[in-house]
């Protein structure tokens, strides 16, 4: 006799909690996410649908398989995830739970999703982020990109927050998290007094290093 599993049929589609680095493809036209575990070399869009990770020709989620979306029913447990030096990088997704899914203890395992919101943690400096920049990584046609303040993103491919919602698509909301520290372009008056005098030091070792060149060019003729 065939084990069934018991089915749920709820009136509203269950919600959870996953973490996932923002991709950006090649061309520039399109925003999504990848995960951090089995399916990490499938980027997915923000409404998008479950493929088995090893080929095979079955429908995720499959019991005999670890195919499908995962997620976890509480955001503390998918916000511990981000303590680790491998995920740091990664942003906290809330998702919506969609088709036939597997309930576990913690989460579910799933057909399809829609991510709903992105929460973005600080840039590598401790500053709020205020744009989303190339991480130096990626998938076959997809960069990576990871959180960065204003005075952190310098020449890197970047998109501003609003601006990966809009190419994601579908509604998708995507915030800051706090940040250890001020951001550089909310800089006060005694910073930007402190930055003035930095430049005009290393303008005046410049200005001397030309000096003895030039000296040491005359001595030679």
């Amino acid at each position: 006799m065939r084990l069934r599993l018991p089915e749920e049929r709820p009136t509203e589609p269950p919600t959870g909690y996953k973490i996932a680095h923002p991709v950006l493809s090649q061309d520039g036209t399109r925003a999504g996410f990848t995960g951090v575990s089995l399916g990490g070399a499938l980027p997915y869009g923000v409404l998008d649908e479950a493929h088995c990770v090893y080929g095979r020709r079955h429908r995720a989620p499959h019991r005999r398989c670890d195919c499908g979306f995962h997620c976890v029913h509480d955001s503390a447990a998918a916000e511990a995830m981000l303590c680790t030096a491998e995920h740091r990088a990664a942003v906290l997704l809330d998702v919506t739970v969609l088709g036939a899914y597997i309930r576990f203890e913690q989460g579910f395992r799933y057909a399809r999703q829609r991510v709903r919101a992105a929460t973005v943690g600080p840039c590598a400096c401790g500053a709020v982020a205020g744009a989303l920049a190339d991480a130096g990584w990626g998938r076959p046609g997809w960069r990576a990109l990871t959180a960065a303040c204003a005075g952190c993103v310098r020449g890197r491919t970047s998109l501003s927050l609003a601006s990966f919602a809009r190419l994601a698509g579908e509604g998708l909301r995507v915030r800051a998290g706090s940040g250890a520290v001020a951001a550089p372009a909310d800089l006060g008056v005694s910073e930007l007094v402190a930055e003035a005098a930095l430049l005009q030091a290393r303008l005046d070792w410049f200005q001397t290093q030309l000096a003895r060149l030039d000296e040491g060019g005359q001595q030679a003729r």
